[in-house]
């Protein structure tokens, strides 16, 4: 039997789902389109970030997380260094 990635234990039934749904064939990337309620709430977030002093910090993840996250990026149309400082961003702020 493969071993299971370790993350799977970590991850909760909504990102089970969406994991599912990316990896699924008949998945669309180009379904998830970025409204312009979406791009002002990413502009905001980095905004916001932007804004404060910065710290640099070496981080090491999955390569496919990071191609996920750099696929998420270019669909909207951000750099994903600043998709990744969103997400940490509104993850503590929440």
């Amino acid at each position: 039997m493969p071993n299971e990635p370790i993350i799977k234990t970590f991850i909760d039934d909504e990102e089970k789902a969406i994991i599912e749904a990316i990896e699924h064939e008949g998945y669309e990337t180009g379904k998830n389109t970025l409204t312009p309620a979406r791009l002002e709430t990413l502009k905001s977030a980095a905004r916001a970030a932007i804004n404060e002093e910065r710290v640099k910090i070496s981080l090491r993840i999955q390569k496919s997380d990071l191609n996920r996250l750099k696929a998420k990026a270019l669909q909207e149309g951000i750099p994903y260094q600043t998709l990744i400082n969103s997400i940490l961003h509104k993850a503590v702020t929440s």
